[in-house]
C-alpha cells in the first residue's frame, strides 16, 4: 500500500518536478548540444561548415535566455576559435540577465520585470542591424533568439514611434490578445522583425538558434521572427487591431503606416557579394522538452503521471486555472494518474488600471484554481504554475502554488481570493500565504510548466476490491 503523502511532501515534489522541467531547457547546455567544434569543422545542428572557409563569426540576438545562449556559444567555440575567427557579438537581454562574457556583449535592453520595449532596446537593435550589415560573404552570423525577444528588439518603422508601439501593445495586452496576435502587429511595425534582421545581413551564412516560447513553435512568431520569411501581412495586423477594437485616435499613425505597407513585399534573403545570404532557422528547445523532463522526474518520485503540452494558444488564465482545479478534483476522486504535468501560455485579462494589483498569468491561474473549488478545496490536492523564465508579469516571482495549507492560511488571514483575482492582485495574495515561486532569472524561456498532484491514499485502499471485478 502506498504511504500517505503529506502536504509538505507534495509541495516539495511539485517544486522538484517543475524545476526538472526548467533544468532540461537550460540555454547554455542546449546551445552546446547544437554547436560544436569538431576538428576543422563547425557543427551546427545537422550541418557542418569548414572553419577554414570562415573569416569572421558575428553573434547577435535577443531574449530572456540570451545570456545563457551567449555563454553556450563561447564555451562551444573555445578561446582559440574565438580568436582565430574574430568572434564578436551583441545580444539584447533584460538588465537582470547581464552576465560576464568573453567576446559577446550583453546589452541591458530593458529593466528587470518590465516586459516592454525601451529606448535602450531600440539602440541595441540598431547596433545589431549595423553589425550584420557590416559582414561579408565569407562570414558567419549566429543569431540567438529566445522568448521576450519581441520587447527586447524594438526598431520602429518610421513614422511609427516607440511610444506608438508601446500604446498599441499595451492596449492589445489589456484586451486579452494572444502572443500570436501581439507579434503579428509588432512584426509589421518593425525594421528588424518579420525577417528584417535577415534582410539586413550581408554574411554568407546566417544560422539562428531558437529557444521557443510559443506553443507549437511557429518560428515566424517567436520574437516576431527577425530571421524568418514572414507569412503575416499588414492586412493581418490591421485585422488584429480591428478585432480587438484598437481604432481610437491614438492609433492613427500605426494604422496609417500599416495601410502604406500593404503592397510592400519582403523576403528574408538579401544580396551579399552577389550571392544570397543562406538562412537556417533551428529550434533548439521548447515547452515539450521541459514537459517531458518534468514527467520523468514525476515518475522517478513515484507518481503515476500524465503529460500534455498545448499546441497553441490556451485562452484566459482564469479559465485554464479553473480547468486544472476541476482535474485535481477528478484525480482526487477517481482512479487514474495522481500527477498531471502540463505546459502552455495563457493570457491574463487585465483589470482597469485604477484597481489593478500585482501579478502575472501563472499567479492568476493558481488563484483561479483556488477560487474554482473554494470554499471546499479538496484535501490532498495541489496545483502549481510557474514560468520557466523565472519572471511572471511585472513581479519577482515565477508563479505560485495552491494546496491545503495555502487555503488554510488564506482563511486565517481573512483574505478574499475572489477580490484578489478580480483585481489581478494574485502576487499580494500569495505573498501573504508564502506560496510564491521565486527563482530569479533562469536564463531560459519556454512558456509555463504546471503541476497538479493529488494524494491517492483512499483509492489505494480500494484497489484490491476493484481488481477482483472483471
Amino acid at each position: 500500500m502506498a504511504a500517505r503523502r503529506t502536504i509538505e511532501h507534495m509541495r516539495r515534489d511539485a517544486l522538484r518536478i517543475w524545476g526538472a522541467g526548467v533544468a532540461a531547457v537550460d540555454a547554455t547546455r542546449l546551445v552546446r548540444e547544437f554547436l560544436a567544434v569538431e576538428g576543422d569543422q563547425l557543427r551546427l545542428g545537422d550541418e557542418t561548415l569548414e572553419l577554414g572557409r570562415l573569416r569572421r563569426i558575428e553573434v547577435v540576438g535577443a531574449g530572456k535566455a540570451g545570456a545563457g545562449m551567449a555563454l553556450g556559444v563561447e564555451a562551444a567555440l573555445g578561446p582559440d576559435v574565438m580568436a582565430a575567427k574574430q568572434v564578436d557579438g551583441w545580444v539584447n537581454v533584460p538588465a537582470d540577465c547581464v552576465r560576464p562574457t568573453a567576446k559577446i556583449r550583453l546589452c541591458a535592453a530593458r529593466p528587470a520585470g518590465v516586459n516592454e520595449p525601451r529606448p535602450e532596446g531600440v539602440a541595441g537593435a540598431r547596433e545589431i542591424l549595423r553589425r550584420v550589415a557590416s559582414l561579408g560573404p565569407e562570414d558567419l552570423c549566429l543569431c540567438l533568439i529566445s522568448g521576450g525577444g519581441s520587447a527586447l528588439l524594438p526598431a520602429p518603422r518610421p513614422p511609427v514611434t516607440l511610444a506608438d508601439k508601446l500604446a498599441v501593445t499595451r492596449f492589445l495586452s489589456a484586451a486579452g490578445a494572444a502572443i500570436e496576435e501581439l507579434n503579428i502587429v509588432r512584426s509589421q511595425l518593425s525594421e528588424i522583425k518579420a525577417g528584417g534582421l535577415a534582410r539586413a545581413c550581408r554574411a554568407g551564412r546566417l544560422v539562428t538558434m531558437i529557444l521557443s516560447d510559443v506553443m507549437g513553435d511557429p518560428i515566424e512568431i517567436i520574437a516576431s521572427g527577425p530571421t524568418v520569411a514572414c507569412r503575416a501581412t499588414p492586412n493581418d495586423a490591421l485585422e488584429v487591431l480591428r478585432r480587438r477594437g484598437a481604432n481610437g485616435p491614438e492609433f492613427e499613425r500605426v494604422i496609417a503606416a500599416l495601410e502604406r505597407c500593404r503592397a510592400t513585399p519582403t523576403s528574408p534573403k538579401v544580396a551579399s557579394g552577389g550571392q544570397a545570404c543562406a538562412v537556417t532557422n533551428a529550434i533548439s528547445g521548447n515547452n515539450a522538452l521541459a514537459i517531458d523532463a518534468a514527467g520523468l522526474e514525476a515518475e522517478r518520485l513515484g507518481y503515476s503521471h500524465a503529460m500534455t503540452s498545448a499546441a497553441g494558444g490556451e485562452g484566459i488564465a482564469d479559465e485554464v486555472g479553473a480547468k486544472l482545479a476541476d482535474l485535481a478534483l477528478a484525480m482526487r476522486r477517481d482512479a487514474g494518474p495522481d500527477c498531471l504535468v502540463s505546459g502552455g501560455e495563457p493570457v491574463a485579462r487585465l483589470a482597469p488600471p485604477e484597481i489593478r494589483g500585482r501579478g502575472g498569468r501563472n499567479q492568476q491561474l493558481a488563484l483561479a484554481a483556488l477560487c474554482r473549488l473554494a470554499p471546499s478545496w479538496p484535501s490532498g490536492a495541489l496545483v502549481l504554475s510557474g514560468g520557466t523564465d523565472g519572471e511572471d508579469g511585472p513581479t519577482d516571482a515565477a508563479g505560485a502554488w495552491v494546496d491545503d495549507e495555502v487555503v488554510a492560511a488564506a482563511r486565517r488571514l481573512g483574505l478574499d481570493p475572489e477580490d484578489h483575482l478580480r483585481r489581478n492582485d494574485a502576487y499580494t495574495f500569495f505573498e501573504q500565504t508564502a506560496s510564491l515561486i521565486k527563482t530569479g532569472p533562469t536564463h531560459t524561456n519556454v512558456c509555463d510548466v504546471r503541476v497538479v498532484l493529488v494524494d491517492r491514499i483512499e483509492l489505494d485502499r480500494r484497489l484490491p476490491a476493484l481488481a477482483t471485478n472483471p
